[in-house]
């Protein structure tokens, strides 16, 4: 018997909606490892859908090509980070410090240095910069992920008697030396004083864009 107009029937929505998840999760998951393993630049639609076990159709019903399929990556990855970042900063009690140096360990400590990711972002952020429209995409990551740990860095420097004039200028800078830093830290994993420069650059970088207060928490 049909159901009556205003009533529902069985429900199948959700059922499609949360293959088609799982779908999009595989696809997701298999196109890191091959960007990873073949490059960004080599990686083909079919190297993604043979390592996710789907066909190509699956992957244009989730994805009209590999540089939105990346996008996707990036939105998720960046999204982690803002939360991971949040939630630190929510938590409650902030972690005792008493120098720059020791604010830079708590910042450090919480942001993610994954090599497999680096390779992957890099090159794509270098295909970024010469597709002018995947430039903003990129670059609005990028400061909404600086964003998100900058309240995190100001509250502890503010207990330690520092305050940043221009925190969106401090953010752009601790982006920069991350990056460049990360670099050098895959290239050398094995070797202490290069992660030793990593820090002490943050240290230079974060009391260069900050200034004495009165006050110390």
């Amino acid at each position: 018997m049909p159901a009556a107009r205003g009533e529902t029937g069985p429900v199948r929505e959700p059922r499609v909606t949360k293959r088609r998840a799982e779908t999009r999760r595989r696809l997701l998951d298999a196109a890191l490892e091959v960007f990873a393993r073949e490059g960004f630049g080599r990686a083909t639609v079919d190297e993604v859908c043979t390592q996710a076990g789907y066909t190509r159709g699956a992957f244009y019903s989730n994805f009209a090509s590999l540089d939105e399929l990346f996008l996707a990556m990036w939105e998720e990855r960046s999204a982690a980070q803002i939360a991971r970042a949040r939630q630190v900063f929510e938590a409650g009690d902030l972690p005792v410090v008493t120098d720059v140096d020791g604010v830079v360990g708590e910042v450090l400590r919480v942001v993610p240095m994954d090599e497999e990711w680096y390779r992957v972002s890099a090159e794509f952020t270098a295909h970024a910069l010469r597709t002018p429209g995947l430039r903003e995409v990129i670059a609005e990551r990028e400061r909404a992920i600086a964003a998100s740990f900058l309240p995190f860095l100001l509250a502890l420097l503010d207990r330690v008697g520092r305050t940043v004039p221009d925190p969106d200028a401090l953010g752009q800078a601790l982006i920069a030396v991350h990056d460049g830093t990360a670099a050098q830290c895959f290239t050398e994993p094995g070797d202490p004083v290069v992660w030793q420069r990593r820090a002490r650059l943050f240290a230079h970088v974060v009391t260069a864009y900050s200034t004495e207060s009165r006050n110390r928490s």
